[in-house]
């Protein structure tokens, strides 16, 4: 398997308050982007293995990888440090945690839409009730997955004011 990238790159970070570290990863063939511009990808930042990552596009032409707090921690890096990335294309399928299994079953018309979703979406939902703090907003995540695929949302057609 060939990789995308194999080179170093320097963090950087968006300006306003809360911004995201990323690197930003030039001449990345189009032929590898979906239909909403992003690629999934897996491979290495620096020694952090990373998986069902998605490249963002960026309006210089570049790709995005976000650099989540939990890795930068890792590899104990920040902003204007230098990250050796490694990527290759991450064509895998998502895999659905048990416990979140478990409850979209109960609801027929969640999971069946569920099943409906791309690749990327089923992550952002896995990766949102994942990423809670404690077991009360995991659960509450949960719930509010299965009342949002009930209604045949996607992810980001969330209303506005959605917070867990």
């Amino acid at each position: 398997m060939e990789a995308l990238v194999d080179k170093d790159f320097r963090i950087s970070r968006k300006a306003e308050k809360g911004g995201w570290h990323y690197v930003a990863i030039p001449d990345i063939p189009p032929k590898h982007k979906n239909q909403q511009g992003l690629i999934r990808v897996m491979g290495f930042v620096d020694t952090y293995e990373i998986r069902q990552f998605n490249l963002l596009p960026m309006k210089t032409g570049e790709m995005m990888l976000v650099l989540k707090t939990q890795l930068r921690k890792v590899i104990n890096k920040n902003e204007g440090d230098l990250v050796h990335v490694k990527l290759f294309v991450d064509n895998s399928i998502v895999e659905l945690p048990e416990d979140i299994l478990d409850s979209l079953i109960q609801s027929d018309r969640a999971y069946t839409f569920f099943l409906t979703l791309t690749e990327s979406n089923k992550k952002y939902y896995i990766d949102w009730i994942n990423e809670a703090k404690s077991p009360d907003t995991k659960v509450a995540r949960i719930l509010k997955t299965i009342q949002q695929l009930e209604r045949k949302r996607k992810f980001w057609d969330w209303p506005t004011g959605t917070n867990y």
